[in-house]
């Protein structure tokens, strides 16, 4: 198959792209940096011709709301144009296990006007929502770190080995529309602060760690919000497993 792949230079993108190669696949790597534009448009036509199947993992961090819903809103509303005049027989789309659960979030609030645009867009899709990556603590901490201390709120989460999740989503945009996938998450819940300060310690990096809800992620993704549900596709690779293997 000719399948695109949308933040094709990013963390799950970049792996996507690869697992799909590795499958036998054709993959059109789609991204600013690689000359096609999502929120202008330019050079999206001709990159999705002849394409069978986008996979859009796409992403934008946002502080504001409404910033990030006018980037996701553009760029879906472009791909899924293009994809319709491509003739795209299958979007998928890389979501948020809990997307619907967490209001106050500019980064899910932009995932969500994806997720209604693909579902109501004129392209067969599936939509995979999927839990926090491996990496994240360690993430988050490098966004909020001032003179050696970093703030990270104390989340329960079942994460994921993003090499885990391209894989998947490879499989998946070789496939049929599905619509909304069941969640997929990794194999154990952790604690949030617990990865972050393990984390950096496997990396040398040596940070203090401030557990509060004063940081970029509050209190109303707390307790159960962000685990998966009954049913859910659960990825082999523990945190463990992961933070053994060179980054």
């Amino acid at each position: 198959m000719r399948i695109a792949v949308a933040g094709a230079t990013g963390n799950i993108g970049a792996r996507t792209a690869a697992a799909l190669e590795q499958a036998g696949h054709e993959v059109v790597r789609i991204s600013r940096s690689l000359g096609v534009d999502l929120i202008t448009g330019d050079g999206l036509g001709a990159a999705l011709t002849g394409v069978d199947a986008v996979v859009d993992a796409t992403s934008y961090e946002a502080a504001d709301r409404d910033d990030a819903v006018a980037y996701f809103g553009t760029a879906t509303r472009n791909l899924l144009a293009a994809g319709e005049g491509a003739g795209i027989r299958h979007h998928v789309l890389l979501s948020i296990v809990g997307v619907d659960r967490v209001e106050g979030n500019a980064h899910y609030a932009g995932k969500r006007e994806q997720e209604r645009l693909v579902t109501e867009g004129p392209v067969p899709w599936t939509i995979v929502p999927v839990t926090q990556f491996h990496d994240f603590a360690a993430t988050l901490t490098s966004w909020t770190e001032q003179d050696g201390v970093a703030t990270i709120a104390p989340l329960l989460v079942q994460p994921i080995a993003p090499a885990d999740a391209a894989g998947i989503l490879a499989e998946i945009a070789t496939g049929t529309p599905q619509g909304r996938y069941r969640d997929v998450a990794g194999p154990e819940p952790q604690d949030l602060v617990d990865m972050a300060r393990r984390t950096n310690e496997a990396r040398g990096h040596a940070v203090k760690l401030v557990p509060t809800w004063q940081s970029l992620l509050g209190s109303e993704m707390a307790g159960d919000v962000l685990l998966p549900g009954e049913g859910a596709r659960i990825a082999p690779t523990t945190f463990d497993e992961w933070l053994a293997k060179p980054q």
